[in-house]
């Protein structure tokens, strides 16, 4: 279904606030609680893509980062005098275009510098636990339809993530069959968004219980993820380059040493072979694949620089680099932990300072597109003003280095468990509007 170019015009009335710099965290780092799940009984967490503090995934002090530190004390000192003072900003928003499945012979860059404020579909195709198309609410979420993401998509997002579990809805070995109704159903998902001329990413999500990365079991992780991703990439193979296949979501060994900070030798020589197989696996396909921008990973998606100093890239023309950055864990996750933080005052600026300035080195020096494929701030407290305040820092860091940002949502908000959500799915209203203004504001104002 084609439907007329719509550009929205939002008037952005804000605050600017004064920021502070100051010395990053490096409290130590904790697995999360879990909740219950709705899922049978099963045991997950609310979120079940947290990530814990960051510590010890605090990026090393550079030059660039201390240079950047010195400049936001400048900022907060320059800004200071203007508290409270509103600025009026006019950002021409990307709302529901043509859908288009040219698929394009354009470079990984030019093609993410067109992504520009990104949303999770999350704890919905996600969820585990369940087998069937019941899944898709198990977790608490509404059936998604197709008026929601019109709604995400006219606010000003123009990308969307759709996480996707398999493991409930494969067959056994050798196979591995796809359930055919489960591909199906995100596939009519997938083109809801395709039809509002929005990007897409795909990805296989907690598959963690049997994609493990070690020596004991990556023979046979690598065998099921192939046979996955073979049906996948042969399912979409005719699809334009607005859906992007994202291969691993947080590959780790559950429980395993160092499991969120960069895991271990072992470990990330097993994460190498399940990119490359993964890339692999999607050219063979052949059709629109051979040029489809493809994602791999760090372990676990960390921006520790001890993993994504030690990844290997495929050679490849059309690949980027998938992160998960929730920093600084103090302040966007509800931990009860001595260390956290509510208000955000610039202190801990410097902690996404050099998460930015550490993926710019490692990847974007070197041709390597990025994309922050989860962030995000738990409502905690009524600090809804904070959060704000971080939202605006942190999306306009990234943007500036070129980095699209995709705010993970997992539909939890006003019930128990990890409050991430900023869309009300249910009324298709936002919860945090102002937060969400902000999100959309600083991801097309910001990009150099």
């Amino acid at each position: 279904m084609l439907k007329k170019k719509l550009l929205s015009m939002v008037t952005a009335t804000f605050v600017s606030a004064a920021l502070l710099a100051g010395c990053g965290n490096s409290n130590p780092q904790t697995e999360p609680a879990t909740t219950s799940s709705s899922a049978e009984g099963t045991e997950v967490s609310a979120n079940a893509d947290t990530q814990p503090p960051e510590a010890e995934a605090a990026a090393e002090t550079t030059e660039e980062n201390a240079a950047d530190a010195k400049a936001t004390a400048k900022e907060a000192e320059s800004t200071s005098t203007e508290t409270d003072a509103e600025v009026q900003e006019e950002i021409q928003v990307i709302g529901i275009t043509e859908r288009n499945d040219e698929m394009r012979d354009i470079t990984p860059a030019e093609l993410v510098s067109e992504i520009k404020a990104g949303w999770n579909l999350g704890n919905t195709f996600d969820a585990f636990g369940t087998s069937g198309l019941n899944a898709e609410t198990s977790w608490g979420n509404p059936t998604t339809t197709k008026e929601m993401i019109d709604t995400v998509c006219e606010k000003g997002f123009n990308a969307i993530r759709i996480p996707v579990t398999y493991a409930d809805h494969m067959s056994a070995a050798p196979d591995y069959t796809i359930e055919p109704e489960w591909l199906d159903r995100v596939e009519e998902v997938v083109n809801y968004a395709l039809d509002d001329g929005m990007y897409v990413i795909i990805n296989s999500h907690h598959e963690e219980d049997w994609r493990i990365p070690d020596n004991a079991h990556i023979d046979a992780a690598d065998a099921q993820n192939i046979a996955l991703w073979k049906q996948v990439s042969e399912r979409f193979k005719d699809y334009g380059d607005h859906l992007i296949f994202e291969g691993l979501n947080e590959p780790r060994v559950k429980g395993g040493e160092n499991e969120w900070n960069g895991g271990t030798e072992e470990g990330r020589r097993c994460l190498d072979r399940l990119n490359q197989s993964f890339v692999d696996t999607v050219r063979a396909t052949g059709g629109n694949n051979e040029k489809r921008l493809v994602l791999i990973t760090s372990f676990a998606a960390s921006h520790v620089l001890t993993t994504i100093n030690d990844l290997a890239i495929p050679e490849d023309d059309h690949l980027a680099v998938s992160i998960h950055a929730y920093t600084p864990y103090a302040f966007t996750y509800a931990n009860g932990e001595s260390y956290e933080v509510f208000d955000w005052n610039g202190s801990h600026n410097s902690d996404i300072v050099s998460v930015m300035n550490d993926l710019k080195k490692t990847f974007l020096d070197k041709g390597i597109s990025v994309l922050i494929t989860e962030y995000g701030a738990e409502e905690k407290k009524d600090n809804g003003e904070e959060v704000n305040k971080w939202a605006k820092y942190y999306v306009s860091k990234a943007t500036q280095k070129g980095i699209p940002c995709f705010w993970w949502d997992n539909g939890i908000y006003n019930a128990s468990g990890e409050k991430f959500a900023i869309f009300d799915r249910k009324n298709l209203t936002w919860y945090r509007e102002d937060v969400v203004d902000t999100i959309i504001r600083e991801s097309y104002s910001n990009q150099e």
